[in-house]
C-alpha cells in the first residue's frame, strides 16, 4: 500500500509539472511569432547604400520577377543647353536605368510643393510611363529637373525629400556658359521660326538637321552679357549650396565629352553594373564661337580684361 501511494503522489507530480511546462512553451511560441511581409536587400550592398536602395511596389503593375531587385532613385539637376538631353540619352542606353525626361515641363506639376511631392512619388513608384519605360528589371530610376522648374523656389521641402526618399542628385552644368547662352537664343530663335521643315526641334539626330539649325546666327546683347552670366554663375552656386546636404555628384558638359571615364564615375555613383553607353543625338553648335555669333566683335569687347574672357577661346572636341 505505501509502495502504491508513493507511485501515485510521483505520477500527479509529474503530470503537473509536464503540463506547465507544455503551457509556458506554447505561450512563448505565440508570442515570439511574426509575419515578415518585405525584399530583403540584395547581397553585396555596403551598409552605407541602405537608404538609397528601395523595393518600389507599383500600383499600376506587377514587378513580378523584379521584386527583389532594388532601386536607386536619381535626379538630373540642371540648366537649359547644358548637355542634360544629351545626357539623359546617355542613361537611357543602359539596359537597366530609366530616365523620364523633363517631367517638371508642364506647369502643372509644379503649382505648388504638393503637386511637385506627388509627381516624384509617381516616378519613384515606378507609377510613370514614358518612353524611357523599360520592361527589364530597373537598377536606377529618375528625371531630369531644370533649376527653373520650381527646384529653386520649394528647395528645402525637396531637399529634406531626397534626404527622407534616398534620392541621389546629378548636377550637371556647362563650365562655359557663354556657349550655353549662344545655344538657348538659337534654340529660342527655332521655337518660332522652325527650321526644319516647319518643325521646331531641340535636340537632332542627324548631321543635316544640325547643319541647317547652326546656319542661324544669333546676336548676343552685349550691354547684357555681363550680367547675364553672373547670374548664371550665382544660380549656379545657389543651388549647389541648398543641396551641398544631399548624395550628390557634380559633373560637367565639358568633362563628359573630353575624358569618357566620367561616365563610369557615373555608374559607380549610381551603383550600376558597368556598361558602354550611347547616344544618337548629334551636336548642333561646334567648333569657334566666332563663327556662331551675329556681333562677335561686340561680344569679344564685352568680356575682354573679365573673368569670362577664357570663354571666347574655350573649345573641346566632339
Amino acid at each position: 500500500m505505501a509502495v502504491l501511494v508513493f507511485a501515485m503522489v510521483c505520477g500527479v507530480y509529474i503530470c503537473a509539472i509536464c503540463l506547465k511546462q507544455t503551457s509556458n512553451n506554447t505561450k512563448a511560441k505565440f508570442l515570439k511569432f511574426q509575419v515578415i511581409n518585405q525584399a530583403r536587400p540584395s547581397f553585396g550592398i555596403e551598409p552605407w547604400e541602405i537608404p538609397y536602395v528601395h523595393y518600389p511596389k507599383p500600383k499600376t503593375h506587377n514587378r513580378e520577377e523584379c521584386v527583389c531587385n532594388g532601386v536607386r532613385y536619381f535626379a538630373i539637376l540642371s540648366m537649359q543647353r547644358s548637355g542634360s538631353g544629351w545626357f539623359e540619352t546617355l542613361l537611357n542606353s543602359h539596359i537597366n536605368v530609366s530616365s523620364n525626361g523633363e517631367i517638371f515641363s508642364i506647369g502643372n506639376r509644379r503649382n505648388n510643393i504638393s503637386s511637385i511631392l506627388s509627381t516624384m512619388d509617381k516616378v519613384y513608384n515606378l507609377d510613370w510611363f514614358s518612353s524611357a519605360s523599360k520592361n527589364e528589371c530597373l537598377a536606377a530610376v529618375g528625371f531630369k529637373w531644370m533649376l527653373n522648374q520650381g527646384l529653386m523656389e520649394h528647395h528645402k521641402d525637396i531637399v529634406k525629400y531626397f534626404k527622407n526618399k534616398g534620392v541621389s542628385a546629378i548636377f550637371l552644368f556647362r563650365r562655359n556658359l557663354l556657349r550655353r547662352m549662344i545655344s538657348v537664343l538659337a534654340n529660342s530663335y527655332d521655337r518660332d521660326a522652325k527650321l526644319l521643315n516647319g518643325t521646331h526641334k531641340s535636340h537632332v539626330h542627324s548631321t543635316e538637321e544640325a547643319q541647317i539649325l547652326a546656319k542661324y546666327k544669333p546676336t548676343v546683347n552685349a550691354t547684357l552679357l555681363l550680367p547675364d552670366l553672373k547670374e548664371a554663375e550665382e544660380i549656379i552656386t545657389k543651388a549647389l549650396e541648398y543641396f551641398k546636404s544631399t548624395r550628390h555628384i557634380v559633373l560637367y558638359y565639358e568633362d563628359l565629352i573630353n575624358n569618357q571615364t566620367k561616365l563610369k564615375d557615373v555608374q559607380e555613383f549610381l551603383r550600376l553594373p558597368y556598361r558602354d553607353l550611347s547616344s544618337r543625338q548629334v551636336k548642333i553648335h561646334g567648333g569657334n564661337l566666332s563663327k556662331q555669333v551675329g556681333n562677335w566683335d561686340d561680344v569679344q569687347k564685352a568680356l575682354k580684361g573679365t573673368s569670362y574672357e577664357g570663354m571666347l577661346h574655350a573649345d573641346y572636341q566632339m
